[in-house]
């Protein structure tokens, strides 16, 4: 959260890649309650809030209208299915991997005991915590029936049986998995699922089905493609006026393994070079590490910052999505504002 608060009813909801004073406008006029950007709102240190700058006086409008900002930066670079992947689609890069590693994280695994009849309340309230998504299946579950055995003393208040009288109950253990960062959630759930007073359970740190995440994506082309073709490509399908090329001093006929990072990826150039690509897409890239990748062999195309904005049509289509499935009552809507700072003459 950079601005405002999320401690409030939320109806209308706006997508951008950025936030300046020509969105902040649009968001006032389409009476948005929250402002959803890729890019934080403040990069650099502000000194003075004052409303005579019309850099800082976005953010005491967004104050005044009770405009909340959520930011999700490196997150849509990392995550599976996120920006990296979305440009990978559109070149038609198949076979992909991460260009650079960032971190893993585990899964785990929650087996709890519950009444049979209480079996199917728990597997939903799971899965609704995130648990059980397991590739490209979700609600994912194993439930094995049993019975249950325990006896309650004096200070207990338990759903079956009495105090000091040995009970035993038809039961079902559920097992799910879940990655370590849900642990919190799912564990609530299931206690808010369990009818009884001391839910017996159990959590298992697993060794296999980790998810890993990182920065760009490498892969291949189904078939290799001349260089100009390509970068006509990459021109065609971002919808780019001009596009900034670095020819490498040994002419590269064809281009077959790409690697790709939105924003300013350069520094990431050496990894793209590790990878064996190609050809390296990536914005903002500086004078003097142009001359650096020149001498490397690999082509360089820098298609501009602005090709990130594809993340507002994305993102909009899979907040609906989740509408549709968890029942919202919430508009979204795609900013029609333009921030690409550039122009081509």
């Amino acid at each position: 959260m950079h601005i405002g608060t999320l401690n409030k009813e939320v109806k209308r909801i706006m997508m951008s890649l950025d936030v300046r004073p020509n969105v902040v406008a649009e968001a006032i006029e389409k009476k948005i309650d929250l402002l959803i950007v890729k890019h934080p709102p403040i990069f650099r240190p502000v000194s003075r809030l004052t409303t005579d700058d019309v850099q800082t006086k976005m953010y005491a409008d967004l104050i005044k209208h009770d405009i909340a900002v959520f930011a999700a930066h490196t997150n849509m670079d990392i995550i599976h299915n996120g920006l990296n992947d979305w440009f990978c689609q559109l070149l038609e890069v198949i076979d992909t991997d991460y260009l650079i590693h960032t971190h893993t994280v585990k899964m785990k695994k929650l087996a709890v005991y519950v009444p049979q009849t209480d079996a199917k309340k728990m597997r939903e309230a799971l899965a609704k915590a995130g648990a059980g998504q397991q590739g490209n299946y979700q609600g994912t579950s194993f439930t094995m029936n049993g019975t249950g055995r325990f006896t309650p003393n004096e200070q207990a208040n338990p759903t079956i049986g009495s105090a000091n009288t040995p009970e035993q109950v038809q039961e079902s253990k559920v097992e799910v998995i879940f990655p370590e960062t849900k642990q919190t959630a799912v564990v609530a759930a299931m206690i808010a699922a369990h009818p009884y007073e001391e839910p017996a359970y159990d959590i298992y740190s697993l060794d296999n089905l980790a998810e890993n995440f990182g920065i760009g994506r490498v892969g291949e082309l189904k078939t290799a493609m001349p260089t100009e073709d390509f970068i006509a490509k990459v021109k065609q399908v971002f919808n780019l006026e001009g596009l900034r090329v670095v020819y490498p001093h040994q002419s590269k006929e064809s281009i077959k393994r790409v690697a790709i990072c939105g924003g300013s990826g350069e520094k990431f150039y050496r990894d793209a070079l590790a990878a064996k690509a190609d050809v390296y897409i990536t914005g903002d890239v500086y004078y003097h590490t142009a001359h650096d990748m020149q001498e490397t062999g690999m082509l360089v195309i820098d298609p501009g910052h602005y090709i990130e904005s594809l993340c507002k049509e994305k993102m909009v289509a899979l907040f609906n999505q989740w509408k549709n499935e968890e029942g919202w009552n919430v508009d979204f809507y795609v900013s029609e504002t333009s921030t690409n700072p550039f122009s081509f003459k």
